[in-house]
């Protein structure tokens, strides 16, 4: 499995996620409002805004905020079970190479670099999804705030920011597992890899697309 095609098609399976997520992150630093994860960015912004200045709201934000929390919470313990399967399933294979290493280097294969890879977009969905939970469970105590009171005024500021942050971290997460598509595609024949990543890359890009109705 340590052909030269086999590593052209892991590195393009990886290659194209990579690229495409730069392409992105770039797009939405020049043109934010054509890029849905900017724009829903802003839209929760606006919402904490809007209920800030809205007496009574305040069990409907809560409400609101504790749905998305309880959502992370189960993104969160969805990548923690994957990458406690991935990290026993990769293990054996990381025990060869490294017991058949002479140098004290391990011989890095194609399948070992594609259960490394699905181990770090599993790690990075966990990060992020347990970030989330922390901003998302602060901007509840602060969604819970009286509205019009002096407290609520002085840290609508970090309400804002928390809400954003929390909604980013979701959707970065929730961008991790998708990933973990083509790489498990790839694990199980290399040669699938390239078009499970071509999909994933249309799918992503369909979705990633905003306009303004």
């Amino acid at each position: 499995m340590s052909s030269l095609p086999t590593w052209l098609a892991v590195i393009t399976t990886v290659a194209m996620l990579l690229i495409y997520e730069m392409a992105q992150v770039f797009m939405g630093r020049r043109n934010p409002v054509v890029v849905a994860r900017t724009a829903h960015a802003r839209l929760r912004e606006q919402w904490f805004e809007a209920v800030s200045r809205q007496p009574g709201s305040e069990i409907l934000a809560v409400q609101a905020l504790r749905n998305s929390l309880m959502s992370a919470t189960v993104m969160a313990s969805t990548a923690v079970l994957g990458l406690i399967g991935t990290v026993t399933l990769a293990a054996p294979s990381l025990n060869m190479a490294f017991g058949e290493a002479t140098t004290g280097i391990p011989q890095l294969t194609p399948r070992m670099t594609l259960e490394l890879v699905l181990m770090a977009l599993l790690f990075a969905s966990l990060v992020a999804s347990a970030m989330a939970i922390r901003y998302y469970n602060h901007a509840t105590f602060i969604s819970a705030i009286p509205v019009g009171s002096p407290e609520r005024q002085q840290w609508l500021s970090t309400g804002i920011a928390y809400v954003r942050r929390a909604g980013v971290l979701y959707s970065w997460a929730l961008r991790h597992l998708i990933l973990v598509a083509p790489v498990l595609a790839s694990l199980l024949h290399p040669y699938a890899g390239p078009p499970a990543s071509a999909a994933v890359v249309a799918m992503l890009y369909a979705f990633d697309r905003f306009e303004q109705r």
